[in-house]
């Protein structure tokens, strides 16, 4: 059964060098980097706030590292806000000073920016992306642009366009848990215990931590990652658990957020009673935006793959470069660290390089791949799907639609060493 719509004209609102789909890391790096290179940018972000997963997601810090000037001065100009400059390291996320300080770096910059709007469909001419169809309370909107960079994470963008991508585990399109992040207050923090992956364990007088989890906490939860905060105290929570979600269904977003509301006063009673310095904790805040860690992944024109990273190697064509990070791959099938997953003991001491064609769609012009969604399998992907590296992926694309725009040249036909002799600029 279906419901006619009428045809109907949409408005062409206005016409820019540069549209950027989504504000997380890669979508923040995206934009500015073309708006510092002189393109006229125009960010659309569906959230209320810029940041992505990175402010709206209550993310506790930055994992992971790359070589990025980008990276550096946002990590160095969030640092300056925070309220106790001596009590966290720089990693580690202020989510309403991460917030100002995107929005100071795009206002600098001149980005044009949208909020409380989703982008619902592609203008394509001849195989190629001219532009972008948006939904919001001021009604459906038209704008166009030379060039179209696709950070929204799950590549909404690319999917209207009619790139080729597959979901999640390749032999079964299985994806990643989601999890919904929260805070609690009232932790002692001298007293208090930190385990930051999975692979470490906390033995205590009523048992190791991780074990006790797995039998008390209600599944598919059943893990125990704390991380300090910016302000003394406060620790962020990273257990809330759910498994079988995909997150391009509102019906699997919905569930998942459901589930993991329902887990977290059964997570707060379980610190209380066995996690040392928690005794007396409780909730101050949740994420407003769900953790999806993996959906779809994109064919480029070429792909980056786990035995890259392994074998830390350095293409020639890199866009990307000293990316590092592990595999962290969460429990497909229920809590903790999937049998696939190597985190505080990965071997791999070396960081490795992304190519330009992972960031380049491989039948679709007009379009950039950025962040999570770029062209890699899915053990890379749980990689590269770290924030700083997410970071120095929008960089590169940003520099990428720049050059494009002003050369009028297919964005596929920038050279990646162009990219690379401004990317080390100030080296």
């Amino acid at each position: 059964m279906f419901y006619h719509q009428a045809e109907m004209n949409i408005p062409i609102e206005k016409n820019y060098d540069v549209i950027v789909a989504g504000s997380g890391p890669s979508g923040v790096s995206a934009a500015l980097m073309s708006a510092r290179r002189g393109a006229k940018v125009l960010m659309i972000e569906y959230c209320g706030s810029v940041g992505g997963i990175s402010t709206s997601g209550l993310m506790s810090h930055f994992t992971g590292s790359v070589r990025s000037h980008l990276y550096d001065e946002i990590l160095n100009r969030a640092a300056e806000k925070n309220t106790f400059k001596n009590y966290s390291p720089k990693i580690h996320i202020d989510p309403e000073m991460l917030k100002i300080t995107y929005m100071e770096m795009l206002k600098e910059a001149g980005v044009n920016i949208l909020l409380y709007t989703l982008v619902c469909d592609t203008i394509t001419k001849d195989n190629k992306v001219i532009g972008v169809v948006t939904e919001s309370k001021s009604g459906r909107k038209a704008y166009t642009a030379k060039a179209v960079i696709d950070c929204t994470g799950d590549g909404d963008v690319a999917m209207h366009a009619g790139a080729s991508y597959f979901l999640g585990r390749e032999n079964d399109n299985k994806m990643q848990p989601a999890t919904l992040m929260f805070k609690v207050g009232g932790v002692d923090m001298e007293r208090a215990v930190f385990p930051g992956s999975f692979e470490t364990t906390v033995e205590t007088p009523k048992g190791e931590l991780q074990e006790l989890a797995k039998k008390l906490l209600p599944y598919p939860a059943g893990h125990v990652l704390l991380y300090r905060s910016t302000i003394p105290g406060i620790v962020t929570c990273n257990m809330t658990n759910c498994i079988d979600v995909n997150g391009t269904k509102v019906e699997d977003l919905t569930k998942a957020e459901i589930i993991c509301r329902e887990q977290m006063i059964p997570i707060v009673d379980f610190l209380r009673e066995y996690v040392p310095g928690y005794e007396n904790c409780y909730i101050i805040s949740a994420a407003s935006l769900i953790g999806i860690r993996e959906t779809r992944h994109f064919i480029g024109c070429k792909q980056i793959t786990e035995e890259d990273i392994l074998a830390a190697k350095v293409f020639d064509d890199w866009v990307v470069s000293d990316a590092y990070f592990n595999f962290d791959v969460h429990n497909i099938t229920g809590a903790s660290l999937d049998k696939t997953g190597v985190q505080k003991n990965f071997k791999q001491t070396k960081g490795y390089t992304i190519p330009y064609g992972c960031l380049v769609p491989k039948e679709i012009n007009g379009l950039l791949l950025s962040g999570r969604n770029i062209s890699g399998t899915h053990m890379a992907h749980s990689n590269f799907r770290a924030m700083p590296i997410c970071v120095a992926i929008g960089e590169a694309c940003g520099i990428a639609a720049a050059i494009a725009v002003k050369t009028n040249r297919e964005l596929r036909d920038v050279s990646p060493f162009e990219i690379q002799n401004i990317l080390t600029m100030n080296d």
